[in-house]
């Protein structure tokens, strides 16, 4: 599968067109930055100071609280946290800021896969000229702490594969500057506030966690998203309509095993930019709309162990980018003209498990007829705040057992 990927390695260069991009958008953080009013634009605190700026000193007061507070570093990563030279600290990097090119302050943090266990403390919030935070694939646990706030600059935030806990940290939806949000595989829990969807982030990730209740309605307010990943969650409710307030910028959509339901809405077809379209593993009902026939961009379409029905369109066969086309384990009864044969476009498909004639490894008459005379008709579906659905023939409830994606290649 496609996937959106920003660089997990940040160099000195990356940081320094990173803070010039800050300096454009935001040319009045200069004054939130600046501490001349207190020390008068000395680069150094005293004579005797070992610290060039107070920033650094800041700098070292955090750091040395986040290190008290890890219990267990086992390759020895921060090892080198000591002392007053905190630009030299293996995963921190310095840069000069927007607002003052003469010093250099800690502007981004990369702990990736370092496999430290330990919190994250308040006193990071003195890191006030952080761009980038990287701590992925760590054991750090706790909540994220509401200091961090105080990141005017952040950029992008990436906490994802550790063991965070809490409601969704509303924290994030504080920072001005935020662009890149990957909160992947924790242990977030409770509902996705609406408000993240009105920020302009251009990617979020919340895949993976144990968050539930409806999908806002305003998901896809956000018209700047090139990537929404929110699969592996208990969300439930109908994909609003929404969504096409991104078809300038969305690329990717992955929505797996989020327990959606109703019809898929035809405003999906509206994303012209899309690349990926991920909705296996719900409970969505009603034909493919056949609007998705005009994403031209369209690379991966699954549509796979839902309770879909009717016809596979030609259309969609037919888009010219179309690179894997997965709708196995539905009821779709037809496939029309090149679908039948997807193999001479060279498109990887699968079309298991569906009621249609003549293919191998369908489901039976048994199941299928009792699906094909009570057909779901979209019009009919309502989702009031989100949610709720037409009535769903039994058939289909008996014939679509609930089958997790992790072991989906085993079942058969």
């Amino acid at each position: 599968m496609a996937s959106f990927m920003f660089s997990t390695n940040i160099s000195n260069a990356i940081l320094i067109i990173l803070f010039l991009h800050l300096q454009f958008l935001s040319n009045n953080l200069a004054a939130k930055h600046s501490y001349s009013s207190t020390h008068h634009h000395h680069h150094r605190l005293h004579n005797s100071s070992p610290f060039a700026n107070p920033k650094l000193h800041q700098a070292y007061v955090a750091l040395q609280a986040w290190k008290r507070v890890i219990y267990s570093d086992p390759n020895n990563f921060t090892a080198n946290w000591v002392g007053p030279s905190v630009c030299n600290y293996k995963g921190i990097y310095c840069a000069s800021p927007p607002y003052d090119h003469k010093i250099q302050v800690v502007a981004g943090i990369d702990l990736n896969h370092a496999d430290i266990a330990g919190f994250l403390p308040g006193e990071l919030g003195l890191l006030s000229d952080l761009a980038l935070i990287h701590v992925n694939s760590n054991r750090f646990c706790g909540i994220i702490p509401q200091t961090l706030s105080n990141l005017t600059l952040l950029y992008e935030l990436d906490l994802s594969n550790n063991r965070f806990v809490g409601p969704f940290p509303r924290v994030v939806l504080s920072l001005p500057m935020l662009n890149y949000l990957d909160l992947r595989f924790n242990e977030f829990e409770g509902p996705l506030p609406p408000e993240l969807f009105n920020k302009k982030l251009d990617a979020i990730f919340v895949n993976d966690n144990r968050l539930t209740n409806m999908i806002p309605q305003n998901f896809g307010a956000n018209n700047s998203a090139t990537v929404l990943v929110i699969a592996n969650n208990k969300f439930g409710g109908c994909l609003p309509p929404s969504i096409a307030n991104l078809a300038n910028s969305l690329e990717e959509l992955l929505l797996i095993n989020t327990s959606l339901s109703g019809c898929l809405p035809p405003e999906v077809g509206y994303l012209y930019k899309l690349r990926v379209l991920d909705v296996s593993f719900n409970k969505l009902v009603g034909p493919i709309p056949y609007s998705i026939a005009g994403l031209a961009h369209l690379e991966q379409l699954n549509l796979a162990h839902n309770m879909m029905t009717g016809i596979v369109p030609e259309g969609v066969c037919m888009l010219p980018n179309l690179a894997n086309f997965t709708f196995s384990y539905n009821f779709f009864c037809e496939e029309e003209g090149i679908c039948r044969n997807l193999t001479s476009k060279g498109i990887a498909f699968d079309d298991r498990r569906n009621c249609l004639p003549e293919k191998p490894l369908q489901r039976s008459n048994k199941v299928c007829e009792p699906v094909l005379e009570h057909p779901v008709e979209c019009f009919e579906q309502h989702c009031s705040n989100g949610g709720g659905t037409g009535m769903v023939p039994t058939a289909m409830l008996t014939a679509a057992p609930v089958i997790s994606p992790s072991i989906a290649p085993a079942y058969r």
